[in-house]
């Protein structure tokens, strides 16, 4: 099995770097809506969900959840105005979901912005927000979060699942690096954030169980951190996880000692701003897969005291 503490260590050490590099989760309020002031939301909505899986598994210490805890109020005050930049971004494209997908972990974890609120109930009802052309995961994806917020998912989860790659359960050698995204964010989505693997159907956790050994070592050989970080977290989120002990050791020796993670081969070069973005994701994956395996092992050791 692999060692617990080295583990662990490698999502002490992401949620330093995060912390030491909390001005990168930063919103480009003056670019042109038309290309793309949404986009900069991605890093906050996935440092709420990270945090949120953190808290929910209750197996970090207590400086990496004071860290947690402290971005959280960071990028909510500060990034995100108290969530006024979400109505702003809501406003700014009525018809995209990116401000709900952000909103709905910090709203899971104790914020509110009751305008955005009324602005999701709105879109709701209608069928444009439903039509929005997206990829077959993010639609599951979409209709995960509208469950997980108390509205009825249009389609039904069911429905959207049929239509991603991995309900198909293809080639498994056709993996490249857009499906092998495809395929981790499917298993979010199903098992939501890993804190459920029962909601993996079964023919579907099969597939993954069999395969899943050779994508890992595909992508480690390739030192595709960010990927491999992911593939980890869908190992954690099996009913029967692996806990790959040569993965996690490569994986761990990537980090850097200041806790950052490349997101491909070595850590890239430039100013902090450039540095951020390349691999703010990548050590995100880190805390989150980190956590995650901690916990599975965990469980794994108490049942094998009992």
């Amino acid at each position: 099995m692999t060692d617990t503490r080295l583990v662990h260590t490698v999502g002490v050490g992401a949620m330093e770097w995060l912390w030491a590099h909390r001005d990168g989760f930063r919103l480009e309020t003056d670019v042109d809506p038309e290309v793309g002031f949404l986009e900069r939301f991605k890093p906050v909505g996935e440092l709420a969900l990270v945090c949120k899986v953190l808290f929910r598994e209750g197996v970090a210490g207590s400086r990496q959840a004071e860290l947690a805890r402290r971005l959280l109020d960071h990028v909510w005050r500060e990034t995100l105005d108290g969530g006024t930049m979400l109505v702003r971004g809501q406003r700014t494209e009525p018809a995209s979901p990116i401000p709900f997908e952000v909103y709905l972990p910090f709203r899971e974890l104790g914020y509110s912005q009751p305008e955005l609120e009324r602005h999701v109930l709105l879109n709701n009802r209608l069928d444009s927000w439903f039509a929005f052309e997206t990829t077959p995961t993010r639609r599951l994806g979409l209709s995960a979060f509208q469950r997980r917020f108390g509205l009825t998912p249009r389609p039904s989860e069911s429905e959207a699942l049929r239509s991603t790659w991995l309900a198909r359960t293809p080639e498994p050698w056709t993996v490249e690096g857009h499906i092998g995204y495809d395929i981790t964010h499917c298993v979010f989505h199903l098992t939501d954030w890993g804190e459920n693997p029962a909601g993996l159907p079964p023919d579907i956790a099969e597939y993954l169980a069999t395969w899943l050994p050779a994508w890992i070592d595909d992508w480690l050989d390739l030192r595709r951190w960010d990927l491999l970080g992911e593939l980890l977290v869908v190992d954690a989120c099996l009913p029967r996880p692996t806990l790959d002990e040569t993965a996690w050791r490569a994986f761990a020796a990537a980090q850097q000692p200041d806790g950052a993670m490349p997101a491909i081969r070595d850590m890239p070069e430039g100013d902090e701003e450039a540095v951020f973005d390349v691999v703010y994701h990548s050590t995100l994956v880190a805390a989150f897969a980190s956590v995650l395996a901690t916990s599975r092992a965990l469980t794994e050791l108490a049942g094998a005291a009992s």
